[in-house]
């Protein structure tokens, strides 16, 4: 069993649209299933792993080479992690020397259009995050050098006796 996961499925709750969106049914409790479920999903070799898988059924090797930085070890763990949640299928081809394919499942493409629907609406938006960013790194520096900043007519702890005889 991996670290951090529980050996019963949690119940964290309804969190579906009928009684209205409530985050603390699965954000705070250890035990959530969709907490673990949406931890795995966002993680980004997951989502690299499925964007690929969305255009055609690859073989590890292949997947290796596309995913700049991942390690053998890493993508071995997290194709086995979305093959154990439904979301990729792999297929042992008995030939010589053995040939493993990877694809989506049906579950792993709708859950493509919806990261895909993210992707689309970062795009969209990424002018205004950028804008947003810097009016807060300008805010946040403008704050930063208006307390490092003495007031007028004050003297500084440090500096009370400096020049002075005793």
């Amino acid at each position: 069993m991996e670290d951090g996961t529980f050996e019963s499925p949690g119940n964290c709750g309804d969190t579906g649209t009928d009684q209205g969106f409530d985050v603390t049914n699965w954000d705070t409790r250890a035990d959530c299933e969709v907490r673990q479920i949406l931890d795995r999903i966002a993680d980004k070799w997951s989502l690299l792993v499925i964007a690929l898988l969305d255009r055609r059924s690859m073989r590890f090797t292949e997947l290796r080479r596309e995913i700049d930085g991942i390690s053998q070890r890493m993508l071995a763990r997290t194709l086995r992690h979305l093959e154990r949640d439904g979301l990729v299928k792999r297929t042992v081809h008995p030939v010589v020397p053995p040939r493993v394919d990877y694809e989506l499942t049906p579950l792993g493409a709708d859950l493509h259009s919806t990261i895909k629907a993210l992707v689309t609406w970062t795009e969209e938006h990424q002018p205004q995050i950028a804008a947003a960013r810097t009016a807060y790194d300008a805010r946040v520096s403008a704050e930063a050098a208006e307390t490092a900043r003495p007031e007028a007519g004050s003297v500084p702890v440090s500096g009370r006796g400096s020049g002075s005889s005793r």
